[in-house]
C-alpha cells in the first residue's frame, strides 16, 4: 500500500531489466553496501507477521541478513518487478523499486533503492522492506508477468 508522500509510475520491461543488471554487477562486484531497515516506526502499528524482523527470522533464521539480501536480489527478475515509487519527501533521492517473491508458499513484498555513493562506482542499496505481504499478490500487480508465469 502506498503512502500518501509517494507517486508510482511503471516503467517498461527494458527499463526495469537494464535496472535489474545494474544491480546484479554491483552485487556481485562488490561495490555494493547494503542497508536494511530491520525496524521501521510504521511496524509498531502494525502485526508482527508483516515486519521484516519477523519475516528475515522465519526465512532465513540462521542466516547473515546482509548476505541474505545480497543473494536474493540477485535472483529478482523482470517479471518479480510490481512498480517504481518516488518519495515525493525527498526529492532527491532516488527512485525505489517494488518487486514481489514467494518464499516457503508465501508472498513477500521487497522495495529498495540503489543510489551512487562515490566517485569509484560503489552503490549503496537501501533496502526499505523485505516482508510477507499484507495482501496476496494478484496477477494484475506485475505488469511484466505473461499469464500463468
Amino acid at each position: 500500500m502506498k503512502a500518501a508522500y509517494e507517486t508510482s509510475k511503471i516503467e517498461s520491461k527494458f527499463d526495469v531489466s537494464t535496472y535489474l543488471e545494474r544491480l546484479k554487477y554491483a552485487l556481485e562486484s562488490g561495490s555494493a553496501t547494503i542497508n536494511f531497515q530491520r525496524d521501521r516506526q510504521v511496524d509498531a502499528a502494525r502485526d508482527r507477521k508483516y515486519t521484516n524482523r519477523y519475516t528475515m527470522l522465519t526465512l532465513f533464521p540462521d542466516e547473515d541478513e546482509v548476505t541474505v539480501l545480497k543473494r536474493e536480489l540477485a535472483t529478482l527478475t523482470v517479471h518479480d518487478y510490481i512498480e517504481t515509487v518516488k518519495d515525493t519527501r525527498f526529492p532527491k533521492r532516488s527512485d525505489m523499486r517494488v518487486f514481489g517473491q514467494k518464499y516457503s508458499g508465501e508472498d513477500v513484498y521487497i522495495k529498495f533503492r540503489v543510489e551512487l555513493v562515490g566517485a569509484m562506482g560503489s552503490n549503496y542499496i537501501f533496502v526499505m522492506s523485505f516482508h510477507f505481504a499484507e495482501d496476496a499478490f494478484v496477477e494484475t500487480d506485475f505488469p511484466h508477468r505473461k499469464r500463468g508465469e
